[in-house]
């Protein structure tokens, strides 16, 4: 039972008892609150996704774009349609442990993610940050990635507020195919 349930929840027999509420049903998030895909350990050879995902073919790994020390995949919990992250390819924890180099790129294609975004969706506005450290909130704190998040006038609304959930309107699949399109090229 999740911390935030007051109640022992209640058995349902086939479709349950009718009442006021609503349901949508988003069991894909009971991977992300099992902490399905997370790391066993701290080194890239622990079960790192972020490692593992650029191995993957660009629809398989939810890769938009690559670049030579950086790529930009789409978040597999967004937290609003478009949701991306840059992520180094090298496994680092900590944002003083890019070289020159990576941090030119890393903050390179994160202009190119709002470019990319504001082209395909008319994002109004965004939320850019990092996480460092699972104390500060990070999912997979073994290895840095910089979260890309659009923002529309009026996208909060009440399912998050009160149902603790976003209804995205897009597969992410779609979204993934989308945003590569609207990629800018390289200058």
């Amino acid at each position: 039972m999740l911390q935030s349930m007051t109640t022992e929840p209640e058995q349902q027999i086939g479709v349950g008892s009718p009442d006021a509420f609503q349901r949508l049903w988003t069991p894909h998030r009971m991977a992300y609150i099992q902490g399905e895909n997370k790391p066993s350990g701290s080194g890239a050879e622990d079960g790192c996704p972020f490692c593992a995902i650029p191995s993957k073919s660009d629809e398989d790994g939810l890769v938009v774009a690559r670049g030579e020390l950086v790529y930009a995949v789409l978040n597999l919990y967004p937290y609003n349609g478009g949701h991306l992250m840059v992520v180094p390819f090298r496994h680092v924890a900590d944002y003083t442990e890019l070289d020159d180099a990576e941090t030119a790129e890393l903050g390179l294609f994160t202009k190119r993610a709002m470019t990319a975004l504001r082209t395909a969706s008319g994002a109004h506005g965004f939320n850019i940050g990092m996480n460092q450290g699972a104390v500060a909130g990070a999912g997979i704190a073994a290895h840095l990635h910089q979260h890309v998040v659009p923002r529309w006038g009026g996208d909060t609304n009440f399912m998050p507020v009160v149902g603790h959930t976003k209804v995205l309107p897009q597969l992410l699949a779609d979204t993934r195919t989308m945003l590569a399109k609207a990629w800018p090229a390289a200058s």
